[in-house]
């Protein structure tokens, strides 16, 4: 099984009212708004004495921090040094540093080699507990354990679900500019973990994760011409999918991931095809003398975004999922592509190309509401969070006239266009996609 996905148990702890819910407001951050005020929180390291005790601690800290809405603050700071030893903490000591809320937990060795978890998520200045959870699982499944209980504080706090549970496939690259060796890779959504899935002997491009998190589906240059081919991780097997006549790639999962949507190539024109996994039934969506490509579902399977040139320039299109209805949604100045429709179903993420300058943007699915997050020399291939609130894409930068200092790099940006950050990788790296959260 994979070491990352090892299963553990979950035990939810009774929430302690140390005021009624109705004394005070709650504690809650609104991030539909747009920029926002991070929330001080703090976060004592984790007693216990397991060996991963402090290591759980730091990685909480980390992922709360780089979501740009929370704001750990300095342990040096603390007045009170053993928070763990008395419940309810003692909230004059966390109100004088301006700690809005506080974490205490615990990580504890159990007879059996497996290790326990706990914590415990304050409101200092309505003085109540807001959650509290128990978790136990192998010892060497600590880190996960650490994206969990981020993600059960982000979601207690905003509302939203959280996105740090996940995994990001991307492209790793090497070498120089005229001989690029590009790698499938995976990694933790912070950047640990990072293990290289192919060898490199050939040139691999657009990885894409299945809704199961299991499987990859991507192009390869495998056997000479561009192949969609779908990957398990946990087996390492990898097949290419179809017997088509010319070459296929821009390949996405449907949201049952029964189907894959892909391009296929032939005569100068390119079609959109979706492909049964179950029967290797293909079936045509499009049929034009333009190029079709990058298409994506709706998170309801109902319609398919793509660009086309079909009107004269690179555009985005919406259909419905048997290929009726095309209708142009892109109307600013400019070319589009690489659309990805928002999990959350109300948004769809685009690269724009406008007077030589690369954009990153979203639209609402009729096109209206369009807004531009970042820019650069090149920044492409967006990736949304499972919670539909952060994009991951890469950015390039150019090199000088002897084609050296060029570096592609991935960052995330969250949906106000703020808390721009990198996601550091052991080599240059392109093409990321988002996992959904994991089972």
């Amino acid at each position: 099984m994979n070491r990352l996905l090892q299963p553990f148990t979950l035990v939810i702890l009774a929430v302690l009212c140390v005021l009624p819910l109705s004394a005070r407001a709650e504690l809650h951050l609104d991030i539909t708004r747009g920029k926002i005020e991070p929330l001080p929180i703090a976060i004592p390291n984790f007693a216990g004495g397991a060996p991963s005790a402090n290591d759980i601690t730091q990685v909480l800290s980390a992922d709360l921090e780089r979501s740009g809405l929370f704001k750990p603050i300095d342990p040096q700071a603390f007045v009170d040094k053993d928070p763990a030893s008395h419940i309810p903490p003692n909230y004059n000591d966390w109100r004088v540093i301006n700690a809005q809320a506080l974490v205490t937990g615990s990580a504890t060795p159990m007879p059996d080699g497996r290790l326990e978890v706990e914590f415990r998520l304050w409101d200092v200045f309505a003085q109540q507990q807001l959650t509290g959870l128990k978790y136990t699982t192998t010892a060497s499944n600590w880190r996960r354990i650490a994206h969990i209980i981020a993600d059960a504080i982000y979601k207690r706090i905003t509302g939203e679900d959280g996105y740090f549970d996940t995994r990001i496939v991307y492209i790793a690259e090497s070498g120089p500019l005229d001989h690029r060796i590009k790698r499938l890779a995976i990694m933790d959504q912070d950047g640990a973990n990072n293990r290289y899935l192919t060898d490199g002997k050939a040139l691999v491009l657009t990885p894409r994760f299945s809704p199961s998190t299991q499987e990859i589906t991507y192009l390869s240059y495998a056997r000479g011409t561009p192949r969609v081919y779908l990957f398990n991780i946990d087996t390492g097997q990898q097949e290419v999918l179809g017997d088509f006549p010319g070459m296929t790639f821009a390949p996405r999962f449907s949201p049952d991931g029964n189907r894959v949507i892909m391009s296929l190539s032939l005569h100068g024109a390119s079609q959109i095809y979706t492909l049964d996994l179950r029967t290797r039934r293909a079936v045509q969506i499009t049929s034009t003398d333009a190029i079709d490509t990058s298409p994506c579902f709706s998170p309801d399977g109902q319609h398919i975004v793509f660009n086309s040139d079909r009107g004269g320039s690179q555009q985005l299109y919406v259909m419905n999922s048997d290929g009726s209805n095309i209708h142009r949604i892109s109307f600013g100045s400019g070319r589009y592509g690489t659309p990805v429709w928002s999990p959350r179903g109300d948004l769809i993420a685009f690269t724009k190309i406008d007077n030589g300058q690369f954009y990153i943007g979203v639209m609402h699915p009729d096109g209206s509401g369009e807004r531009l997050l970042t820019s650069g020399f090149l920044v492409e291939g967006p990736s949304w969070a499972p919670n539909g609130r952060v994009l991951i894409y890469f950015r390039q930068t150019p090199a000088d006239a002897r084609g050296r200092g060029a570096s592609s790099r991935l960052y995330t940006i969250d949906l106000t266009g703020y808390n721009e950050r990198e996601v550091v990788t052991p080599t240059d790296a392109s093409d990321p996609a988002w996992s959904p959260l994991l089972p």
